[in-house]
Parts: structure tokens; C-alpha cells; sequence
């Protein structure tokens, strides 16, 4: 962060006196102004609901030019990431600012690996949840629970800890996914097999049973280690504000991380492609492609409940650069599994089609984004539309960890204390009750 030059002026129309706000620069991106000293300068606040023009912390992880369509991970584009480097790779640039060379990574994927075991308690404290429970009720439960199983890693004011903390989890999150998925459906936990790749060995814990053997598919494995990849970090988004507000009360990383999970839950934010899968299954249970010109009219129409999911997006206001990623992986997947003709997919690019060509779409910057053909992908591969979720989750722990340690170790982190502004009754007394 560099201070600019520049200075902001702000005046007032009331006679106050103007003061003058110090200009940062970032390396990338719009320039911040800091306004840190505003109350102690004018007894006045900042009104940004949903913090549409506020940069809450600085940070050097993840940059987003929406306009250009760009993702950039420790400056690295999304695009090259997905297409040269496997998930654990992206961990590794994550939370230590680099991509590892072949011997640091041969070390952090034996690392990994080792710690990919739960506490064998874990599978008596699953059995006290309901079988038709939702994943990510499970999910909240499970990654809380985890400091009560690994406490001698919980300090977060420890380097040593949070790294323990940060290999535990990222190893971890893929058996506690697999385990709930498997418990809904009533089969048999499969352990983890440390012979097979991170994105193979979630795959064989999701779908094995102890009849056969399992052979892992490359293709679908390859496509959920995207998957992973394209969900891994998305700057300060609402479930990564939730882990750094939660951390920044000193609490312990599991507890930060289950504060993530229970914010992407939501269905503005991790439950979005399990929307957009539902809207596609809609329109093919109302006819199908022949009906798309019926729904788009329902789409413009004010007075119409219909809403267009899986387009547009808060941040970017160009194509979503993991949308195009997620659509090349549709289309190897459905090759692979003999589906190049499901009407899900047909359903899917004849609608895209319209969004891109119609004046209505393209004047509103509602392109395709991630969740459109993310969900398509999973539930090719198998994983149940419940579970979407989960899965969006195991992949963003990585961004979550990363961006908890970075504030953590940054000098100027405080308590997290948002500001308000005030509209509800002044200053009152309490009658007695015959007065009231």
C-alpha cells in the first residue's frame, strides 16, 4: 500500500472546515481513500451499506478487474492456473505466496496428504445429526467441532499453529465432505488412501464402497480439481469477510473457517449454481429448449416472480473468466461420460446464446458466471445437488485460510467494528407500568 501525492479533500456545504484524507495506491486496481481519522476529525461516518465502495483491509492475495472479466491469484491469471497447475499447487500460491518448485511441492502434497485422517470420534459425533439433515448443517457442525479434536493448534496468535491449522484443514475438508455425503445416503465411510492425488482420493471417498474397487475417472478428476481451483479464493467476498471479522476476534481457525461455511450457505452466495441447475431443470420440465423465447419474455417481465440464475454477478460486469473455464470442463465431461447430447447442457448454451446476443441481457452486463455451468459439471459427475455446496466450500477453505492469516500477521489488524447510522427512537424514560 503507497501513499499517493494526492490528498482527497472533503468540504462541507454547512461551513464546516474541509479536511484533507490521505490517497493510497494499490499495485493494481482503483486507489483507496484512507478515512480512518474522519470520526476523530468531524464526529461524522462513512454510510456504505454492503460495502460497495469500502476496502475493508488491504490485501495481497486475489485481485478482480470486473470490468476486463479478470481473476488474477498472487497475480497469476485464473486462466493459466486452471489450465497448468493442480489444486494443491494453487494452495500452496495461496497461503505462501508462491508456486511451489517440484521439491517444495512434493513436501506440501506429503504434508497434506499425511493429515488427511479424522479423529475417529468425528464419525460418533456425525451419528448424533438426522440422516436427511442438510450437508451444510453437517458441514457447520464438523469444522467447528474440529477444535475440540486438534486444540493444540488453535492459537492463532502462533505462526507454527496457524500453518498446523491451515495443513489440517485444507487436508481434512475433503474426508468431512465425502463422510457427510456418505452418512446421508447410508453407506459405509471410505477412508482416504494416501497413493491417490488430493482431487482422485476425494473422488474414491465420495463414490467407492468396500464390494469393489474403485477406479478414479482422470477426466472427472481433472474437472473436480477445477472445480477446486476456480473456487479457491474470490477476494473479499461475504463468507471471506465473515472468517476475517470472526478471526479478528482472536477466536481459533476452525472456529473462523465454520463461521465461513455458515455464511456461504446462503443462497445469494454458495448455493447459487444449486439455483441455476434448478432454473435449467425448470425450463426442461416446462418444454425444453422450444420454450426458451416463453421464459426469457417471463425474465423481462417487471410483474413476472421468474428470475434469470446463473448470469450477472456483484463484481464482475463482463464475461466471468470462470464461467468460460467451467464450460470447457462441461464439455469434456459429458464427452467423457457419453452425455454430449444431455438436454441439460443444450438447454444450457441456447440460453447463454440468447443472454450474449438479446439487448435486454447485454445492456444489464448479465453474462454467464460460474455457477452456471458449475453445477452441470458436479452433477455429471455424480455429486448430488445438496451437496454442491459443500463442495464450493472444501474449495474456498484455502482462500478463507490464506486471507485469516494474512490479516492476522498484519500489523495494522484490529477487531473488526463496523459503525451505523443510528435511526430509531431518542433518548426516553421508562413509565411506570399503570402509565404505559
Amino acid at each position: 500500500m503507497t501513499p499517493s501525492d494526492v490528498k482527497a479533500t472533503l468540504s462541507f456545504s454547512d461551513g464546516s472546515p474541509s479536511i484533507d484524507l490521505p490517497l493510497y495506491k494499490g499495485s493494481i486496481g482503483p486507489d483507496v481513500i484512507d478515512i480512518r481519522k474522519l470520526y476523530g476529525q468531524t464526529g461524522k461516518f462513512t454510510y456504505d451499506p454492503g460495502f460497495l465502495s469500502t476496502a475493508s483491509c488491504n490485501s495481497t492475495i486475489t485481485y478482480i478487474d470486473g470490468d476486463k472479466g479478470e481473476l488474477l491469484y498472487r497475480g497469476y491469471p485464473i486462466e493459466q492456473l486452471a489450465e497448468q497447475c493442480d489444486f494443491l499447487e494453487v494452495c500452496h500460491l495461496l497461503i505462501y505466496g508462491d508456486l511451489p518448485d517440484a521439491e517444495h511441492r512434493a513436501k506440501f502434497v506429503k504434508t497434506i496428504t499425511n493429515h488427511t485422517m479424522v479423529n475417529e470420534q468425528m464419525q460418533f459425533f456425525l451419528r448424533g445429526f438426522r440422516r436427511d439433515a442438510h450437508p451444510m448443517a453437517v458441514m457447520t457442525g464438523l469444522v467447528g467441532a474440529l477444535s475440540a479434536f486438534y486444540h493444540d493448534s488453535t492459537d492463532v496468535q502462533n505462526p507454527r499453529h496457524r500453518e498446523i491449522a491451515a495443513h489440517r484443514l485444507i487436508a481434512k475438508m475433503p474426508t468431512l465432505v465425502a463422510m457427510a455425503y456418505k452418512y446421508g445416503i447410508g453407506q459405509p465411510y471410505i477412508y482416504p488412501k494416501n497413493s491417490l492425488s488430493y482431487s482422485a482420493n476425494f473422488m474414491r471417498m465420495m463414490f467407492a464402497t468396500p464390494c469393489e474397487e474403485y477406479e478414479p475417472n482422470d477426466v472427472l478428476v481433472r474437472a473436480i480439481d477445477r472445480i477446486f481451483i476456480l473456487h479457491a479464493d474470490h477476494e473479499q467476498n461475504a463468507s471471506t469477510s465473515t472468517v476475517r471479522l470472526c478471526g479478528s476476534s482472536g477466536t481459533n481457525p476452525f472456529a473462523a473457517i465454520a463461521a465461513g461455511v455458515a455464511c456461504l450457505w446462503g443462497p445469494a452466495h454458495g448455493g447459487a449454481n444449486e439455483a441455476a441447475l434448478s432454473m435449467l431443470e425448470d425450463i426442461q420440465r416446462n418444454g425444453g429448449v422450444e420454450k426458451i423465447g416463453e421464459f426469457i419474455k417471463q425474465v423481462k417481465d417487471k410483474n413476472s416472480t421468474v428470475k434469470l440464475m446463473g448470469f450477472g454477478h456483484r463484481v464482475y460486469k463482463n464475461y466471468d473468466p470462470r464461467a468460460k473455464l467451467m464450460r470447457e470442463t462441461c464439455h469434456e465431461v459429458l464427452g467423457a461420460l457419453g452425455l454430449g447430447n444431455d438436454p441439460l447442457f443444450k438447454l444450457a448454451m441456447a440460453l447463454e446464446k440468447i443472454a450474449l446476443e438479446d439487448e435486454y441481457f447485454v445492456a444489464r452486463k448479465l453474462y454467464p458466471n460460474v455457477d452456471f455451468y458449475s453445477g452441470i459439471v458436479q452433477r455429471a459427475i455424480g455429486i448430488p445437488v445438496s451437496l454442491f455446496t459443500a463442495i464450493f466450500a472444501l474449495a474456498r477453505t484455502v482462500g478463507w485460510i490464506a486471507q485469516l492469516n494474512e490479516m492476522i500477521g498484519d500489523p495494522e489488524y484490529k477487531i473488526g467494528r463496523p459503525r451505523q447510522l443510528y435511526a430509531g427512537s431518542a433518548r426516553r424514560d421508562v413509565k411506570a407500568l399503570a402509565q404505559r
